[in-house]
């Protein structure tokens, strides 16, 4: 309890870092995108990255069961999954992790229903795509509510784990390699056939927007400052036993091996939990 008392301060003193500030580049990046796409219309959106879609989506659906292994890490429900031990030691990450995917669902949903973008299917072709998985069609395609999960949640780890004491050097690297991690998750939506790239890179963006705000809102708000109390417990206990079932039926279905480990998180989580829980209350 004294690890998991240092951990979640440090997290604390790591956010309170964080400024509204690191948003403003990347929201002007969107804004331009978003009216460029409003004054041009979806089928100019489409065209001028017709190219790099196709170019990408060739090179990266060479490896299918990678791509679609590694794509499943954007369902929001696997990435929280995966990330549910982090609830027991470092609850101040779920604090952010919350109100991040929150402001993530209204970004993707408010702009999937504004903007009807075609998928990559839709406009080019079945014939034209090379698909990974599930056909998406439709117009849903602006943005990528993969990346923005993907984004969302590296952001929110990212501030939590900035290395300290450490030289500016080994700083960027860390930024670097977790953005290389994010690129690589991201770029998979268009790999499998269901994005293009613009979706992804505006989605990413969202993702980063979306868990500065959480973490913002973590620390000055605490909205869900309820989860780092012992008494939430319980209902984590139902939640978690609930997702092992849930992501054992996915299994069973999909047999994925990235499935496997958010379900050993859980399993671990759910452990630990009940026994904290049991221990706090003899």
């Amino acid at each position: 309890m004294v690890f998991k008392e240092s951990a979640n301060n440090q997290v604390i003193r790591n956010y309170t870092k964080v400024r509204a500030s690191f948003v403003l580049i990347p929201l002007l990046i969107v804004v331009a995108v978003i009216v460029f796409l409003y004054w041009q219309g979806p089928t100019s959106y489409v065209s001028v990255q017709q190219e790099v879609f196709h170019l990408m989506n060739e090179q990266l659906s060479q490896f299918p069961s990678l791509e679609y292994n590694l794509t499943q890490l954007g369902d929001a429900f696997v990435a929280l999954a995966l990330l549910s031990v982090f609830l027991i030691y470092t609850p101040k990450i779920w604090e952010a992790l919350l109100v991040a995917s929150l402001v993530s669902l209204l970004f993707s949903k408010g702009l999937k229903s504004f903007f009807d973008v075609p998928r990559p299917v839709t406009f080019y072709g079945e014939e034209s795509v090379n698909i990974v998985g599930e056909t998406l069609v439709g117009y849903s395609s602006f943005p990528s509510g993969h990346s923005i999960t993907i984004f969302t949640v590296l952001t929110v780890l990212m501030f939590a784990f900035i290395p300290q004491g450490r030289s500016s050097f080994f700083k960027v690297a860390y930024f670097l390699v977790l953005l290389f991690v994010g690129i690589v998750l991201a770029t998979t939506r268009i790999g499998v056939g269901a994005h293009h790239p613009i979706d992804v890179l505006i989605g990413s963006i969202l993702g980063y927007i979306s868990g500065v705000i959480g973490i913002r809102s973590s620390v000055k708000y605490r909205l869900f400052g309820w989860v780092s109390s012992s008494k939430s417990y319980p209902f984590f206990m139902l939640l978690f036993l609930g997702s092992v079932v849930f992501m054992s039926v996915k299994i069973m279905q999909e047999y994925l091996v990235v499935f496997y480990f958010p379900l050993i998180s859980l399993i671990v989580s759910l452990y630990l939990m009940i026994k904290f829980y049991v221990k706090k209350n003899q």
